[in-house]
């Protein structure tokens, strides 16, 4: 008995130090894969974020320091340009109590300073605003987001095009102009996007392409609204001069102005100028419901999915594209599946 007892706790034993070397034996190819994971962290964090400014170079200035410090927390800073996009803004003229200004839509003002107020339970930032040197007042930081926006043109444009009711006409526009042209096209067969679609994969690229810009765009409100509330305090057009994220989404706005310009080219070479106007404004109404269509599901996470699909929707039409058209005629330089007699002139190709 005693024996066998031996035999039994050994084998535990050695049962046990298996198990032990086994798990010492993927204690580093763990701490691998959390240290590679830690690095992709730090480096999609990093391609995700502004820089943060250098404050502690000896030959910034007092003033400069701040304005740099104010500029990265709060995305804006001294000397920011804001002009009114609501009706009338009240302005209080603080210290001096039940003193108020009034600036109406329209009107122009700079930032000329920054307070704290720890003990306001709304908003504790303040921020002084001046439109002339007797026009000057403090208003919460909050409400001068809500008011105001940036004099830039880009920054204007984001707002127009951001402006909820100004997005809902658009999408009304869009509904009946599809509506409309479904009736024409089964009507008259006119030609549309993908269905009954003319001989080029621009327009589904281009469709392709807004869905992308609206799936970028839509992640960044999600994951780093801080980064976008930061172009658009200080937008530009250059995609080399931002992060990672915002170069994808302006090179990706780029390419939509390229494709455009080919989807014209195409477009008017192939088809009359009143089918080539309907065919735009289908086109028009598709690219619409892609952008609003991804705004709002990748807001619930599964606009990653139907991009992936559309994705490969495309690339599997522009290789049937290219096999169906491996070759132009000599005549008259359209596009033949096969050497022979062309289909669109009826000259004969060797």
């Amino acid at each position: 008995m005693k024996k066998e007892e031996t035999n039994i706790n050994s084998r535990k034993h050695s049962v046990t130090v298996q198990r032990a070397s086994r798990s010492l034996y993927l204690m580093p190819h763990t701490l691998y894969l959390n240290f590679i994971f830690y690095i992709l962290y730090l480096i999609l964090g990093s391609s995700c974020h502004y820089p943060r400014p250098d404050l502690e170079d000896g030959k910034l200035g007092a003033k400069t320091r701040d304005s740099l410090a104010y500029l990265y927390e709060r995305h804006y800073t001294w000397n920011t340009n804001l002009e009114v996009q609501e009706d009338s803004v009240t302005i209080a003229c603080l210290p001096v109590k039940d003193c108020y200004n009034t600036l109406y839509k329209g009107d122009r003002v700079v930032v000329a300073e920054f307070a704290i107020h720890p003990t306001d339970s709304v908003d504790s930032v303040w921020v002084k605003l001046a439109h002339s040197q007797e026009v000057q007042g403090w208003l919460r930081e909050k409400d001068m987001i809500r008011a105001f926006v940036p004099t830039d043109s880009i920054s204007q444009a984001i707002y127009l095009f951001s402006d909820t009711h100004a997005s809902y006409f658009i999408v009304i526009f869009a509904l009946f102009v599809a509506a409309w042209l479904f009736r024409a096209f089964r009507r008259k067969q006119l030609q549309m996007v993908y269905f009954n679609d003319i001989d080029s994969v621009y327009p589904l690229l281009l469709c392709l392409l807004l869905a992308f810009s609206a799936t970028v765009y839509e992640s960044m409100q999600v994951f780093v609204p801080e980064t976008w509330q930061h172009f658009y305090f200080n937008p530009t057009l250059s995609p080399f001069k931002v992060p990672f994220v915002l170069s994808v989404f302006l090179m990706s706005l780029w390419l939509f102005v390229i494709v455009l310009l080919a989807v014209l080219d195409d477009l008017f070479r192939q088809l009359s100028p009143e089918a080539a106007v309907f065919y735009l404004l289908g086109l028009a109404s598709c690219c619409i419901f892609c952008y609003f269509f991804f705004i709002l599901t990748t807001h619930i996470y599964i606009g990653y999915l139907f991009i992936a699909v559309f994705v490969w929707g495309f690339f599997r039409k522009l290789r049937s594209s290219l096999a169906a058209s491996r070759y132009r005629c000599g005549n008259c330089g359209q596009k033949i599946g096969a050497k022979g007699v062309c289909p669109h002139c009826g000259a004969i190709n060797e």
